[in-house]
């Protein structure tokens, strides 16, 4: 897998490649090449989700009633929505991967940096049992980002209202870095206290971390800390047997419920059968791997 990133003309050479060139074949080999021999290790290989690595691949979470739910009259006129949620597409994520756009460069670093500057809040935030989009890489785009003070700043507990640290947090002015405990890609799904009390502070300008100091664009505020985030999970909500797909999340205990908890012998054959049609997918341009993301 180290090989397959950064070997002579493997992965981090073919991305520079489509960094360089801009070309559609370049980027969309580079794509697939870094998706299939870097990215997919982890399902093909640890047959682990890459959006929570404490599931096994056929992972029921987050359940998908939440579709119909948005596609209500009620709720689609009360946000605006005009036309119908969609929970995948594979002609979006065939469409993308043609254009390799997951290699491309695309200016996220400095378009963040144009938005500080504009002295907007900005959160970035990962659930972090998530693969996919892990919070080791969101930190080091944080980093590169270098928003004034940010280097200076160190990591703190989030509190919340029921006394339980659910994430750290690292914060200069209005720019904040999180990383959420014991969450998969969804962080709403899998801690929904910490989302709406972080998403009600950013709204009210006060601190990530305790929601209690007002924070404005340009303010010299930052969060005293250790320079990393150290806080160890072990193993305490890793799945080591299949969980049903009839099984319920508790974000009280950050993993699945124990009623019904554990697949029987009938779900594991089906499961391995589910298997096997999502490999052969997964071999094709990502068409199921993007599901999640769009």
């Amino acid at each position: 897998m180290y090989n397959a990133m950064y070997g002579k003309g493997n992965c981090y050479d073919k991305t520079v490649d489509c960094y360089t060139t801009g070309i559609n074949e370049v980027c969309s080999a580079a794509d697939t090449f870094c998706a299939d021999q870097v990215e997919s290790v982890l399902d093909n290989i640890a047959d682990r989700d890459e959006y929570d690595i404490r599931e096994f691949l056929d992972d029921p979470f987050p359940e998908t009633f939440y579709v119909a739910y948005l596609n209500t009259p009620e709720v689609q006129a009360a946000i605006g929505a005009y036309t119908n949620f969609s929970q995948s597409s594979s002609t979006t994520g065939t469409a993308f991967s043609s254009t390799g756009d997951d290699d491309r460069e695309d200016g996220t670093v400095e378009d963040m940096r144009t938005l500080i500057k504009d002295n907007l809040t900005v959160v970035m935030y990962a659930g972090d049992a998530d693969y996919n989009c892990n919070w080791l890489g969101g930190q080091a785009v944080a980093e590169k980002i270098n928003s004034a003070g940010f280097s200076d700043a160190g990591f703190v507990n989030m509190n919340t209202s029921d006394g339980v640290v659910h994430a750290q947090i690292k914060q200069a002015g209005a720019f904040t870095f999180a990383r959420i405990f014991e969450s998969g890609h969804e962080v709403p799904f899998y801690q929904p206290l910490a989302a709406l009390e972080m998403f009600e502070r950013v709204l009210a300008g006060k601190d990530v971390a305790t929601g209690k100091v007002s924070v404005k664009g340009g303010s010299n505020y930052l969060t005293v800390g250790s320079k990393s985030s150290t806080y160890r999970e072990g193993n305490s909500t890793i799945q080591f047997v299949e969980v049903s797909q009839d099984a319920t999340y508790n974000t009280t205990t950050n993993e699945p419920n124990p009623v019904n908890g554990t697949a029987s012998a009938k779900e594991k054959r089906s499961v391995k059968l589910k298997k096997a049609s999502l490999r052969s997918v997964m071999r094709s341009p990502k068409v199921f791997k993007r599901g999640k993301r769009n």
